[in-house]
């Protein structure tokens, strides 16, 4: 069991929920060493805490701006290694965030030419 008893666990589908991975990606993501290894019960079942369910946050947003499994892991990595590691983490999100704009500036450009279509055909 975790080591702080009164705070509060969740089981797999809970944590599903609340973290908005299914619970195939939670099993997953344990599996490759994104999430380090979960608390259990006496029978085997999965308890997740608040922290994993902060860290999952952190995934979750890395996952939804187009950030790699690989570059995840190696991040995931980085984190356990310790606060010596904190300019490469900085440097592997920055050029994270590189990215997302690139994706973002796409994204808005494309954005610009559908409202032009829309312009257009309702002159017509």
């Amino acid at each position: 069991m975790a080591a702080n008893d009164t705070a509060p666990t969740y089981t797999i589908g809970e944590c599903a929920r609340r973290s908005g991975f299914t619970m195939d990606t939670l099993r997953y993501y344990e599996r490759i060493g994104l999430i380090d290894e979960v608390d259990r019960t006496t029978t085997g079942q999965r308890r997740f805490n608040d922290s994993d369910l902060e860290w999952l946050g952190t995934l979750k947003c890395l996952r939804d701006t187009g950030m790699p499994v690989e570059q995840m892991a190696r991040f995931a990595n980085l984190v356990r290694e310790g606060d010596h590691t904190i300019p490469e983490r900085i440097k592997l999100l920055e050029t994270h965030r590189v990215a997302v704009d690139e994706r973002m500036a796409d994204l808005a450009a494309k954005r610009d030419y559908i409202s032009g279509k829309i312009a257009y055909y309702r002159s017509v």
